[in-house]
C-alpha cells in the first residue's frame, strides 16, 4: 500500500456517529439493516390489452402469485387443528405446546416426535415451449373516498394527513374504522415510531390509552418482529421479545405476545436446540427421560411460512434427484467436457440436487465452464444473479468460453432473479408451472433472503440441479435470513471450494482482510493507496479530490467508473453529504426534479433488497427518466423521494453485487463502531483495479477485520433442515 503524500499529520478523529451502515437501528440487538433497500428487475414482459407495468410492479405481482401457490400447497398437506383461539394449522399446534410445556401438563419431547414425511411429487416431464408473458396485475391504490376517512382520523389524533394513503393501503377494508379502534395500527406503517403511536392514541382514546394497554402490547410485539425482520432476523427468542417490550413500557410482555400469537399476528415456535440429538424415550416405568433442550422462538407468518417453505423445497431437491435417467448421459458428458478445471464442481453437481460453491470473483469461472458444458451437452440450463452488473458479468465469462461450435446466439440463458422469477427473462415455465430447466446456477447467493430463496426453490422441477455460487465473507441479504450461511452450516449438501484467488493486490488484500487480517500489501502501480484524513469535513474534502482529479490523473479511471463507499447515509461523511459534495462538483444544477437533474448518478430501489445504479436521462410530465444498466425506466413522480438517491457515494449495502474500477472507501472517525470484518471485504472487494482508503478510523479498521464478525441473525433454517436431511461430510 503506498500513502497520499498530500495529507499525513494525524489528530484525534472528530465528529458524532452517524447512520448504520444500513440506515436504521436494530431491535431486540438485533442487526442492523438497510434503510435504502432496492432492486432490480428486468424488462416487465408486455400484453396486447393489459396495463402497462414497471419492473417492480411486475416482480412483486408474480411473487405474490407464487407465495398463493405455496400457500395452497401446504394448506392440502395440513387441515384445520383445534387448538388455540382463532388459529389453525401449525400456528395453533404450535401455541397449544408452547402453553402445555410451560403449564406442566406436557414434557417436552412429547413435542418433537418425528411426523409422517409428506409425500414427494413425482418428477414431471418437461414440456419446451415459448417463454409465456405473464398478466401481471398492479396491486389496486386506495379508493379516494377510503384515503379520506383515515385522513379524517388521523387529522383528529393529531397525526400527519401524509400518511393516509399508506394506512390505507396498509389496513385494507375499513381502515378508518380499524384505526379508531385501535390507533396503535399506527405502527404497521413504514417510519412510524412508538412514541408517534402513543401521542395519536392519547388523542383519539384519552385516558383510556395506557402502556397496559392490551391492544398496545399487541401491536409493539408486531413492530417488534418488522424490526427485527428488518435486521434480517426471521424470528426472536421469546427473552429478547419480552425484554425489548418491557423497555418500551409494556409491563406484562408475556401477555402481549400471548395476545399476538391468539390473534393471529404472530406464531410461536419450539426448536431444539440440538435437533439431530435423539428424542428421549420413556422407560417401562412409564418415566419420561431427560427432556431435549429447547429455545422458544416467536416469527411472524410471512417469514416463518417462506423459511419452511425453502426447507421443504430443498428437502425434496436433494431427495429427488434420479440416480439414472434419461439426462445420465448429458451428466456425465459434462463431468468429462468439465476436466480439472470444473471437474469437481460437475461431479458434485451431477450426482446432487443442491451444491454450494464458495469463492471469490475469480472462482466464477468454474460455474461458467460448468454451465457452458452443461448447455452443450444438451441440458436445459439457467444462470442467475444478483443484479444486472452480475448478470452482465457472469455473462462476459460464459462469452470467453464459447467453442467455434458454440456461436453465442445459441448460449445458456443468463438472468437476474428477479427477472427470472416475474417471467420477464429466462427459460419459463413447464406445464406445471415450474422452471422448464435441468440446471440452475445461481451467482450472488449470499444475497438471497428466505422469501426469495423461497420462491426459487419452489419454482424449480424434481430432478433440477441448484447451485448457489458466492463469496461467503461478503454481507448477507438486505433482507431477513442468511441462507447461504445457513445451507454452509447445515452440511446437508456438497461444498466446493475454489482454489482460485483473486490476481494482484487487491486480491490479496481482499483474501487477507476474509481471515481476519489487514495486511499491507505491495502495490506497485498505486492498485491500493491509503489517504489520512483528521476528521470527516476533511473527509469529504479528499474524496472529492480522489473523484475529480488524483484517480483520473494518476490511476486512468474517470469519475463515471468511480464510486465511494461509506458505512452510513447519515453523519458528516455519510451517503447524503458526500453525494452533495460530488454533485456540486461533477454535475452542478438546480435540481428541478425531485434534487435531481439529467446527468445525476443514481440507486434506484424500485423494490426493497437490492440496488441498481444508473443515471437520469431527463424529467417530464411522465416522471423521472433513468437509464439502469442499459434498461430505461421511468419513476412517477410521487415514487421518486422513496426509491431513487443521488448514486456517486453508497452504503457497502447498496454496493454489494457490483464492482467499479476504482473504489474510494471513506472511513471518517464517527464510522468507527459501524465497521465490521464483512463490511470492509464488501467494500474493499468492490474495486477492480484501484481502491482508495480515506482513513480516519485509526485504529478501529485493523480491529474490527480481526475481532468483528458479521452480527448474529436469528434464523429456523438450519433446524428445520435438521428434522429433515442428514448432514454429509
Amino acid at each position: 500500500m503506498s500513502t497520499d503524500p498530500e495529507t499525513t499529520e494525524e489528530t484525534e478523529p472528530e465528529g458524532t456517529a452517524g447512520e448504520s451502515a444500513d440506515g436504521t437501528a436494530a431491535a431486540a440487538g438485533g442487526e442492523d439493516a438497510s434503510a435504502d433497500p432496492t432492486a432490480e428487475t428486468g424488462a416487465g414482459g408486455e400484453g396486447e390489452s393489459a396495463p402497462q407495468l414497471s419492473e417492480a410492479e411486475a416482480e412483486l405481482a408474480a411473487q405474490r402469485l407464487e407465495r398463493e401457490r405455496i400457500e395452497r400447497r401446504k394448506a392440502e398437506k395440513k387441515g384445520p387443528v383445534e387448538a388455540g383461539t382463532k388459529l389453525s394449522g401449525k400456528a395453533a399446534d404450535l401455541l397449544a405446546a408452547v402453553r402445555a410445556v410451560e403449564s406442566g401438563e406436557k414434557p417436552v419431547a412429547t413435542v418433537f416426535a418425528d411426523p409422517e414425511p409428506a409425500p414427494r411429487r413425482p418428477a414431471p416431464e418437461p414440456v419446451r415451449r415459448p417463454q409465456p408473458t405473464p398478466a401481471a396485475v398492479a396491486p389496486a391504490a386506495p379508493a379516494a373516498d377510503a384515503v379520506d376517512a383515515v385522513r379524517r382520523v388521523l387529522t383528529e389524533g393529531g397525526a400527519p394527513e401524509a400518511l393516509a394513503a399508506q394506512v390505507a393501503a396498509a389496513l385494507g377494508e375499513d381502515a378508518d374504522e380499524q384505526l379508531r379502534a385501535d390507533p396503535w395500527l399506527l405502527l404497521r406503517v413504514g417510519g412510524v415510531r412508538i412514541e408517534h403511536a402513543d401521542g395519536f392514541a392519547r388523542a383519539l382514546l384519552g385516558a383510556e390509552a395506557g402502556p397496559d394497554d392490551e391492544r398496545r402490547g399487541r401491536a409493539l410485539t408486531g413492530w417488534l418482529l418488522e424490526q427485527a425482520a428488518l435486521a434480517g432476523h426471521t424470528a426472536l427468542e421469546m427473552p429478547a421479545l419480552t425484554a425489548a417490550l418491557a423497555q418500551r413500557g409494556v409491563p406484562n410482555a408475556d401477555e402481549a405476545v400471548q395476545s399476538a400469537v391468539a390473534e393471529g399476528e404472530a406464531l410461536v415456535f419450539q426448536d431444539a436446540l440440538d435437533p439431530r440429538a435423539p428424542v428421549p424415550e420413556t422407560t417401562e416405568e412409564g418415566e419420561e427421560g431427560q427432556e431435549r433442550p429447547v429455545r422458544i422462538l416467536v416469527g411472524l407468518e410471512q417469514y416463518a411460512l417462506a423459511e419452511e417453505s425453502l426447507a421443504d423445497g430443498l428437502a425434496r431437491l436433494i431427495n429427488s434427484v434420479p440416480k439414472e435417467g434419461g439426462s445420465a448421459a448429458a451428466w456425465e458428458g459434462t463431468v468429462t467436457a468439465a476436466g480439472d478445471f470444473a471437474g469437481d464442481l460437475a461431479r458434485a453437481v451431477a450426482d446432487h440436487g443442491l451444491v454450494l460453491h464458495t469463492g471469490g470473483q475469480a472462482s466464477l469461472d468454474e460455474p461458467a465452464a460448468l454451465v457452458q458444458e452443461a448447455h452443450r451437452q444438451g441440458l436445459r440450463v439457467c444462470a442467475a444473479a444478483h443484479t444486472p452488473h452480475g448478470q452482465g458479468h457472469f455473462a462476459a465469462r460464459l462469452a470467453m468460453l464459447h467453442l467455434p461450435d458454440s456461436p453465442p446466439a445459441d448460449g445458456p440463458a443468463v438472468t437476474t432473479v428477479a427477472a427470472l422469477l416475474s417471467g420477464a427473462e429466462g427459460p419459463g415455465r413447464d406445464a406445471e408451472g415450474a422452471l422448464d430447466v435441468d440446471l440452475l446456477v445461481v451467482v450472488d447467493a449470499p444475497q438471497l433472503d428466505v422469501e426469495t430463496a423461497a420462491l426459487l426453490v419452489e419454482s424449480l422441477p424434481d430432478g433440477a440441479r441448484l447451485v448457489l455460487a458466492g463469496d461467503p465473507e461478503v454481507l448477507w441479504s438486505a433482507g431477513p435470513g442468511r441462507v447461504f450461511a445457513d445451507l454452509l452450516a447445515a452440511r446437508v449438501c456438497p461444498r466446493i471450494a475454489s482454489r482460485r484467488p483473486d490476481p494482484g493486490p487487491l486480491g490479496e488484500l481482499v483474501s487477507g482482510i476474509g481471515v481476519g487480517e489487514l495486511n499491507q500489501v505491495a502495490a506497485p502501480q498505486n492498485e491500493v493507496v491509503i489517504v489520512p484524513v483528521r476528521d470527516a469535513g476533511e473527509a469529504v474534502h479528499r474524496t472529492v479530490q480522489l473523484f475529480t482529479d488524483s484517480v483520473p490523473r494518476a490511476i486512468g479511471v474517470p469519475a463515471d467508473e468511480t464510486v465511494a463507499i461509506t458505512p452510513g447515509h447519515g453523519g458528516a461523511a455519510g451517503t447524503r453529504a458526500l453525494n452533495a459534495a460530488l454533485k456540486e462538483r461533477l454535475n452542478p444544477g438546480p435540481g428541478r426534479f425531485g434534487g435531481f437533474d439529467p446527468g445525476d448518478r443514481i440507486a434506484y430501489s424500485p423494490a426493497p433488497g437490492r440496488t441498481l445504479p444508473g443515471k437520469v436521462v431527463k424529467a417530464d410530465t411522465e416522471g423521472l427518466h433513468l437509464t439502469c444498466s442499459g434498461y430505461p425506466v421511468v419513476v412517477p413522480k410521487d415514487r421518486v423521494e422513496q426509491s431513487v438517491r443521488h448514486g456517486w457515494a453508497l452504503t457497502a449495502h447498496q454496493a454489494v453485487g457490483n464492482t467499479w474500477r476504482a473504489v474510494v472507501a471513506v472511513l471518517p472517525g464517527d464510522a468507527a463502531q459501524a465497521l465490521s470484518r464483512p463490511w470492509v471485504y464488501t467494500a474493499f472487494s468492490r474495486a477492480v483495479s484501484h481502491l482508495s482508503v480515506v482513513h480516519g478510523a485509526e485504529q478501529a479498521l485493523p480491529r474490527a477485520v480481526a475481532e468483528v464478525p458479521a452480527k448474529p441473525r436469528t434464523t429456523r433454517l438450519p433446524v428445520l433442515l435438521a428434522t429433515q436431511l442428514p448432514t454429509t461430510t
